[in-house]
């Protein structure tokens, strides 16, 4: 692996109820999801529009029976211009901010809120 290259290159959200977590995120992020071909055994993936060979991971919501919405796993961050707008509207959209705004000296801020389906989820912005 090419250590010059961040280490994650794509993450999965699960879901219980894929159009009410679309609505969530695109609320949130005000970003558009694309449905990838269906996930065997009868589950779903919709995919956060992604920049091909752009900085950042990519990544999707999926609804599959081998897994479901959970605390206290894999923390995923969202990139924002400042986690304040983004946990405002998640709260508005039907999640709940777990952790507002909190600097993290150099590296900018975090908030932390819980999503539609159960989840928890990060913010991330330097300002």
């Amino acid at each position: 692996m090419d250590s010059a290259v961040n280490p994650v290159g794509w993450f999965e959200i699960y879901v219980a109820d894929m159009p009410r977590a679309r609505a969530f995120y695109t609320a949130v992020f005000g970003r558009p999801l694309v449905q990838l071909s269906e996930v065997g055994e009868g589950g779903e993936m919709f995919a956060f529009q992604w920049v091909e060979g752009g900085p950042g991971a990519a990544g999707a919501l999926v609804r599959h029976p081998m897994g479901g919405p959970a605390k206290g796993g894999t923390m995923v961050y969202f990139s924002c211009q400042d986690v304040t707008n983004e946990a405002n509207r998640a709260a508005q959209a039907g999640g709940r901010i777990i952790q507002p705004k909190m600097a993290i000296g150099q590296y900018g801020h975090i908030a932390l809120i819980e999503d539609s389906e159960g989840n928890l989820i990060g913010l991330h912005s330097m300002q």
